[in-house]
């Protein structure tokens, strides 16, 4: 079986710099939609929260989208969810249980890969009955999200920097937790996918290892840059020594002026580490809360 990494792990510099760009929520303001129409409804629906469905949605938008834990894989996020909502008085007093998916952590742990298609061929493996379910759920998602999402276009100023400002002047790698079919769809659909060497999904392995394979062995570490809106990204550019710059949830528009008319300069010129991007980041933790706003007003 060929390996779904190789286009990183062969990857060729043709530049001196590297810069990793996330996609949802970041290049695209695709994360409420997909997560408000597609994952939540889904989760209500192929894990029987329908009794709890006010809770559900609560926790699944606090971990995907308004929390420190923003834009991590689909698989972790689930189980985040149940467990939010088995503490909870409100589900408690209901009588509801969270469904119990000890395999679907083991999966968890194991699995680097977390996508559609390690998930198939461990239901194959195991025919386990909470992974089949697992796989259903995010196969169903994933039709949700290409029946519902299209016409989104990328924020302003993101084919602006990667026309005027990336072009001729560093590699360019799509680093995602999405699946790859749905990224490639979603910058094809806006030709924006011509700026870019690679674009990576959840089947070419986690963001730290997309930019392990094709960034940190090809370029010095203050010539890899990774651009995301969630702290994961920022974690991923860590774990291979790179510099992060953050495009910050709800105030993506500005972020991106920002990075156009300032902080890719400073990038290629050797000058965005230290103070700069220290300051950039301070402001960034600071929108992220590890809280749920239910257990704060509690």
């Amino acid at each position: 079986m060929s390996d779904p990494a190789a286009p990183l792990k062969d990857f060729k510099p043709r530049h001196d710099f590297f810069v990793g760009i996330d996609s949802d929520g970041c290049a695209f303001d695709t994360m409420e939609i997909k997560h408000k129409e597609c994952f939540i409804p889904n989760i209500i629906r192929y894990w029987k929260l329908q009794a709890v469905s006010k809770y559900a949605r609560e926790a699944a938008e606090f971990v995907n989208l308004y929390s420190k834990w923003r834009g991590i894989n689909r698989f972790p996020a689930l189980v985040m969810v149940f467990d939010l909502l088995a503490d909870r008085p409100e589900v408690l007093a209901r009588g509801v249980k969270m469904p119990q998916v000890d395999s679907l952590r083991q999966w968890i742990k194991t699995e680097t890969k977390q996508g559609n298609p390690a998930l198939k061929a461990a239901v194959a493996r195991t025919a386990d009955a909470v992974l089949t379910q697992a796989l259903a759920w995010s196969e169903g998602v994933n039709r949700s999200v290409g029946e519902i999402v299209e016409g989104v276009p990328p924020y302003p100023f993101v084919r602006e920097s990667l026309s005027g400002k990336l072009a001729g002047k560093a590699d360019v790698v799509v680093v995602s937790a999405t699946p790859g079919e749905a990224l490639v769809r979603e910058w094809q659909e806006h030709d924006i996918a011509k700026y870019v060497r690679v674009i990576a999904g959840q089947e070419m392995g986690t963001k730290a290892e997309h930019l392990g394979f094709a960034a940190k062995p090809n370029y010095a570490p203050d010539h890899i840059l990774m651009v995301g809106d969630a702290p994961g990204d920022m974690k991923a550019a860590r774990a291979n020594g790179a510099l992060f710059f953050p495009i910050n949830p709800g105030h993506e528009e500005a972020s991106w002026q920002r990075f156009h008319d300032e902080a890719f300069g400073r990038f290629i010129k050797g000058t965005y580490a230290g103070d700069y991007e220290a300051k950039l980041i301070a402001e960034f933790d600071a929108l992220l809360p590890d809280t749920p706003p239910w257990k704060k007003r509690g």
